[in-house]
């Protein structure tokens, strides 16, 4: 295909914005980029996409999210609320995911993927957990990636708190789907695998041995860290050091492994990812709903730490994720200068691209350059002042909204065009997913009130 009549914004290592030029697509990948009026001439045989004047750029990508919240949306918790996070996760999350079956992982992963594809974002890294539904959770999820087009990073959340054979069929799990996707090319190359670990404060070492053995040597982990000051003291007290020592010492940190969060990490664990090049994802949304603090990333990424952006499980807004990284470090050490927008860039775009380019390795992610993935989105902004690259993260940050997302391309494939979605039926899965509700909600309720989680330490 052609796209014509739209300003490129290429982000990659120069970022540009070129006016009057046009896209070459062919093979899933951007081809040729040159003025329109050469292109136009050179492949007049190609379908041609009218950008009609809007702003054509790459897709964006989340670094960490969890499908399955979706059920979360207007849930009731029984009894009290709860009074931090390990109340959260007992009362909330490990009570949800232990009563999902195989309908419920496939419709959350719809409701999420239609949600990405209508706010633009073509890569997710999802992190997976439905302890009554392990062996083939992930297969449901990915045929629910092919069926939606985008591009997707998948794991299973291997944890203790289950019992062993739950930790043993998570990790057997987990080395099925990376395998899997490795020998049979998934969804033509646009499905993932790596290895998903909860926390260590629901991990044994045991457990943690277990993982590293049975993971390939150049598969990484994807692992909750110091999200909230429970999971540092629980590590002490089992082992006698910090959560990021004790990944250490399993050999788990590295450039192919994922840390989610690091909001409660010390100094000295701040350097070791950095030596190590370990990517931290930062989610500040989740952050403030769970009330755990903020993490340091400006020192992070000062240490040379790729730090990400992800969401935890809220919508694939990634702009409105950036817009929160940008303003949480101002409201939190109460200075304006705090957070450059250049750094929000380097973090949701860069480190994000870079990060994704571990698991697509074929082609270049995440920037307009020939041989790179064409995964775009149209958005239809419209500034009233000058636009210029070196003022671009500042317009996106005060001027750029979700809903200005027009049309969705992954792979050379339109996914949504005109804010019509063509690979989803949002409206048939959503009407799906409340009719199925009512049902999860009650078994979670039931679980609650069990107190199965909340007698646990």
């Amino acid at each position: 295909m052609i796209i014509k009549n739209g300003k490129l914004i290429t982000w990659g290592a120069n970022n540009r914005i070129l006016e009057n030029y046009a896209l070459a697509i062919s093979g899933g990948v951007i081809r040729e980029i040159g003025l329109e009026k050469d292109i136009l001439s050179k492949y007049k045989d190609d379908e041609i996409i009218d950008a009609k004047g809007q702003y054509v750029m790459p897709g964006n990508i989340c670094a960490h999210t969890h499908f399955y919240g979706a059920f979360a949306r207007g849930m009731a918790i029984p009894g009290a609320s709860p009074r931090d996070f390990p109340e959260i996760l007992k009362k909330l999350w490990w009570s949800l995911d232990y009563v999902l079956d195989e309908d419920a992982v496939r419709v959350s992963a719809l409701v999420m993927l239609a949600d990405a594809i209508k706010h633009g974002t073509t890569t997710i890294f999802d992190h997976h957990a439905s302890p009554n539904f392990i062996e083939g959770s992930l297969d449901v999820i990915a045929d629910a990636v092919d069926l939606s087009g985008l591009r997707g990073v998948l794991c299973y959340e291997v944890t203790d708190r289950n019992g062993k054979q739950g930790a043993l069929n998570g990790i057997d799990e987990n080395i099925r789907f990376i395998q899997k996707s490795r020998e049979e090319h998934l969804a033509n190359g646009r499905l993932a695998g790596t290895f998903g670990l909860h926390a260590s404060l629901t991990l044994s070492e045991e457990t943690l041995d277990n993982c590293k053995k049975a993971a390939p040597d150049d598969v990484g982990f994807h692992i909750h860290v110091a999200e909230h000051q429970d999971d540092e003291y629980d590590s002490l007290a089992k082992t006698g050091m910090r959560v990021v020592d004790r990944l250490a010492k399993h050999e788990m940190l590295g450039n192919n492994s994922i840390v989610v969060h690091a909001v409660h990490i010390d100094a000295k664990e701040a350097l070791q990812l950095a030596t190590s090049r370990t990517w931290v994802t930062h989610q500040p949304r989740s952050n403030m709903n769970n009330g755990v603090g903020v993490a340091d990333v400006e020192s992070y990424l000062r240490l040379g730490i790729p730090v990400c952006i992800g969401t935890d499980g809220f919508n694939h807004t990634m702009w409105e994720e950036w817009k929160t990284a940008y303003l949480l470090q101002k409201i939190i050490h109460k200075d304006p200068r705090r957070m450059n927008g250049q750094d929000v860039i380097q973090m949701g775009v860069y480190n994000n691209a870079a990060l994704a380019s571990k698991f697509f390795k074929d082609n270049k992610i995440g920037e307009i350059s020939p041989g790179a993935y064409a995964d775009l989105i149209f958005v239809d902004y419209h500034p009233y002042t000058l636009l210029t690259s070196e003022n671009l993260p500042w317009h996106i940050l005060f001027g750029f909204h979700e809903s200005m997302v027009t049309t969705t391309i992954v792979d050379g494939k339109v996914l949504m065009r005109d804010r019509e979605i063509l690979t989803l039926d949002e409206e048939q899965i959503t009407e799906y997913g409340r009719s199925i509700t009512p049902k999860i909600w009650e078994r979670y309720e039931k679980i609650v009130q069990s107190g199965k989680y909340l007698k646990s330490s």
